[in-house]
């Protein structure tokens, strides 16, 4: 490897950090949500809340992340959105209540901003054949981040359940929650400082009339070869780059950018309402509904992790080869039948509670032995969905007790094979990991021009964490009121949708120049 491509890889590596931030930030909220029910009585509209606060504040920070770069420059907003992240996991980790940990969380969704501000970067520093890969590299650190959550999630309930004596020192076993929200300290802490020792955005700096700067890392970057010809490129294509933001706003919505526009808002909303988020931070959820129990539903998720993991370095390696466009079809083609895998699994299956499942729960769980006699009439009732049953469960015991022990009852009495589940979920990660995921962050930098680039990701930024917070926010909901078989059938209904946009309206950037791209487009204004 040489020393040029050595340098920007390792400044692409530390930019994109911040995905695996953002990927423990997002999924730790998975293993989290079940205490906070339990310790808080939350409804579903209240899970929704805590699950999806940072999005709705990366609503925010989308919106307005990407102009300040371009006015203050990438790496300035960066610092701050790292600050963000560091302070938002001291917050939520030591949380006196509820309502002070949506502020925290809201806090770190302020961080989200980064999702926007690394693939802008990094396709600033790179050259058009390591373009797609690099910028990849930003999806690779979220997914690994997501894994790490899953992973640290599982390893710290199996150490709260342990009698070991320095587990209770630490508190653990009574702050299990905290500590799957503390750790994020470490990471966000680490990216702050690592952040000092990247450059600017050449691209930034001669936008900014200082090309001296530019030319010196654009020459640590790429070499000394054709320099003030790539100089010349970026200032030919770029106008106006004085203008106000709300001009730029305004320039988003002339004709020549109209294509370029509905194709970045569409991708942006589908990348979200296909499901990701909902299978992401509630994934030990959604595997209890399966009937596996607690534990079983957290090991899981760790698969999840993996296979996001290596679908993604597929993606990445394929992606400067194969293609964005055919990535797009073959993932959203696997999407699709992966929901209609998992709709199917749980559409077959029944629930039954039968004297001994109810004698066993109560002695198992102590907390359930003098609520048992209110589950009798329950007994021998064959129910053929999941709302019927929890809904026959929630006029037992009342909303509480049932929410506190839904999952053992599920698996008590469900009936059903939840490798079709498992093989459901995974299937629809790998397929979204090997396309959406990476392709939306790699796409939506090289459709737009250079002079607007930081607004419209802007506008596709708040727009996809707007389509992602709805997601998120809704799919308790759809749960417990539309059931399993409802949920899994729309999202796989949105990804057919999805499908045939990017088959008829979808152009193919691989290969080329931000620069040619943009006249391929007809982007130029």
């Amino acid at each position: 490897m040489n020393s040029n491509l050595s340098y920007t890889l390792r400044i692409a590596i530390t930019v994109s950090l911040g995905g695996f931030i953002f990927g423990f930030d997002a999924s730790v909220i998975s293993g989290v949500i079940g205490f906070l029910s339990d310790e808080y009585q939350l409804g579903n509209w209240e899970i929704g809340l805590v699950v999806a606060a940072p999005t709705l504040a990366g609503i925010i920070s989308g919106a307005t992340a990407a102009p300040l770069s371009d006015r203050f420059g990438r790496k300035r907003i960066l610092l701050i959105v790292a600050a963000l992240y560091v302070i938002s996991a001291i917050c939520s980790a030591f949380a006196p209540n509820y309502q002070t940990l949506i502020v925290a969380r809201f806090i770190g969704g302020l961080a989200f901003a980064s999702l926007g501000l690394a693939p802008v970067y990094i396709s600033e520093i790179s050259t058009p054949s390591m373009r797609g890969r690099l910028v990849s590299i930003n999806q690779l650190n979220i997914v690994v981040g997501f894994s790490a959550a899953y992973f640290a999630n599982y390893m710290i309930l199996t150490l709260s359940e342990s009698s070991s004596t320095w587990v209770s020192q630490l508190g653990i076993d009574r702050h299990t929650w905290r500590w799957m929200l503390g750790l994020e300290i470490l990471p966000a802490l680490a990216y702050f400082l690592l952040l000092f020792t990247i450059p600017e955005s050449p691209r930034w700096l001669v936008l900014h009339n200082r090309v001296p700067k530019a030319r010196d890392i654009m020459r640590k970057l790429a070499g000394d070869g054709a320099i003030d010809d790539k100089i010349d490129e970026i200032l030919n294509t770029s106008f106006d780059r004085a203008s106000p933001v709300i001009e730029r706003f305004k320039q988003l919505l002339k004709p020549s950018l109209k294509l370029v526009l509905t194709i970045g808002i569409i991708i942006s909303i589908v990348q979200q309402i296909t499901g990701i988020n909902a299978i992401y931070f509630y994934a030990p959820s959604i595997f209890e509904q399966s009937g596996v129990g607690k534990d079983a539903a957290f090991s899981q998720a760790v698969w999840v992790g993996i296979i996001n993991i290596i679908f993604t370095l597929i993606a990445m390696a394929l992606i400067d080869r194969l293609g964005r466009k055919p990535l797009l079809m073959i993932g959203l083609s696997g999407i699709f039948c992966s929901m209609l895998l998992c709709s199917y699994g749980f559409y077959n299956a029944s629930y039954q509670l039968t004297e001994k499942s109810v004698s066993q729960i109560a002695v198992k769980d102590s907390s359930l032995e003098l609520d048992a006699a209110r589950l009798v009439p329950m007994v021998g009732i064959i129910y053929d969905s999941d709302v019927e049953f929890k809904q026959a469960v929630i006029e037992s015991l009342g909303e509480v007790k049932a929410r506190a022990h839904e999952s053992e009852l599920i698996k008590a009495a469900i009936t059903i094979n939840p490798y079709i589940i498992l093989a459901g979920i995974l299937g629809f990660v790998a397929s979204f990991a090997m396309s959406l995921g990476p392709v939306m962050w790699v796409l939506l930098p090289e459709i737009f021009p250079n002079h607007l680039r930081g607004v419209a990701m802007a506008v596709t930024g708040m727009i996809n964490s707007l389509s992602s917070f709805m997601v998120q926010l809704v799919f308790p909901w759809e749960l417990n009121t539309l059931g399993a078989t409802g949920t899994f059938a729309i999202y796989a209904g949105f990804a057919a949708v999805s499908f045939i946009f990017v088959a008829y309206l979808l152009p193919e950037t691989r290969g080329k120049s931000l620069e040619e791209i943009e006249k391929e487009l007809g982007a130029k204004s």
